[in-house]
């Protein structure tokens, strides 16, 4: 078969592990042959392209970002998109698309597969975890072990200057990444967008920590927001920042905030996401020959499985109550 790939969104790490892994099995045990187009959905609209070889993925497998680019495109955004991307597929001779993305990469490739019988599989990306109907998805594990090591530092400078250290890591409108590292990490609180906070809670467990005689961290996720107030961030200021602002002032004790920002998203993929990206590169090279259009790989336990991309892209997977809980041990 004749196969195109596009990684689409935002970076992160096993991009190029996905890549490498469905055209090494494509090429040797289906004699396919690839096309990879740049800069995401933007490539396939513009007919922006490149044959796609083994030789091209040597050496791939630690190095993060994308061989082929990526970009924020949405074929959906043009009355004409969909038939421009049929027209991409057709003149380009292609059997069969594998998008490597998040939720609106994902959606717009189930909207064409659905809607429009254009042959899309889907491989999970982001590093926010919050694609539904799989456990994992490819750059996950690498952000937050990035985070958890940011908090192994900062407990150290923390305890040296009886400071408050606040960290803020990225994930949207899912608390997966800060949820995951404030455990791993021994935070002593954790604040997610799914559940607004209560500022005078988390001051009382900066209270309580200093009156252990122990300084402190804060993990905050940079959509999280406190319960009934409207938090105005101006300027280059997030969440992070203006929290530490809010504990200082409330508690007496001096406060800093790092933020991390694409520093989760860049550098070299974890094992785990090296080893979760190759499986489902091996699993969507399987898909497309099965023409499972409007399908998606999914890590389900340890078993690789394909769900139905609609239902992946329906609605963001959001971190449970119970799961939350699990931190709540640790807080004050």
């Amino acid at each position: 078969m004749r196969v195109g790939l596009l990684t689409g969104g935002s970076d992160c790490p096993g991009l190029n592990a996905v890549i490498r892994a469905v055209v090494r099995k494509g090429v040797q045990d289906h004699g396919d042959t690839f096309v990879g187009f740049r800069d995401g959905w933007r490539g396939v609209l513009v007919d922006d392209a490149a044959e796609l070889g083994i030789t091209d993925v040597r050496g791939t497998l630690p190095r993060g970002g994308t061989i082929l680019g990526s970009s924020r495109t949405d074929p959906l955004a043009q009355a004409d998109g969909p038939a421009r991307v049929r027209a991409t597929l057709e003149s380009r001779g292609l059997d069969g698309l594998i998008v490597i993305g998040g939720i609106h990469t994902l959606g717009a490739a189930a909207s064409l597969a659905d809607e429009h019988g254009l042959p899309c599989v889907g491989v999970p990306k982001t590093i926010d975890n919050d694609v539904s109907r799989t456990d994992y998805t490819v750059g996950f594990d690498t952000a937050v072990t990035v985070a958890t090591e940011t908090i192994d530092r900062l407990h150290t400078t923390a305890e040296s200057h009886k400071r408050v250290l606040v960290v803020e890591v990225m994930g949207r409108e899912s608390g997966w990444i800060a949820t995951y590292a404030g455990l791993a990490g021994g935070a002593n609180g954790v604040l997610i967008p799914e559940y607004p906070f209560d500022l005078e809670r988390v001051c009382s467990w900066v209270t309580s920590r200093f009156g252990a005689s122990y300084a402190p961290i804060v993990v905050v996720a940079d959509n999280a927001r406190p319960a009934g107030t409207t938090v105005r961030l101006g300027g280059l200021s997030g969440i992070g920042e203006w929290l530490g602002r809010e504990i200082e002032r409330r508690t007496g004790h001096e406060a800093r905030a790092t933020v991390l920002g694409h520093i989760q998203r860049g550098g070299t993929p974890t094992p785990f996401d090296r080893w979760l990206a190759t499986r489902f590169g091996l699993h969507a090279i399987e898909a497309v020959h099965d023409r499972a259009w409007g399908r998606m790989v999914a890590l389900q336990g340890t078993e690789v499985t394909r769900v139905r991309l609609a239902d992946a892209v329906a609605a963001p997977k959001t971190v449970d109550r119970s799961r939350y809980a699990e931190n709540e041990v640790f807080f004050g």
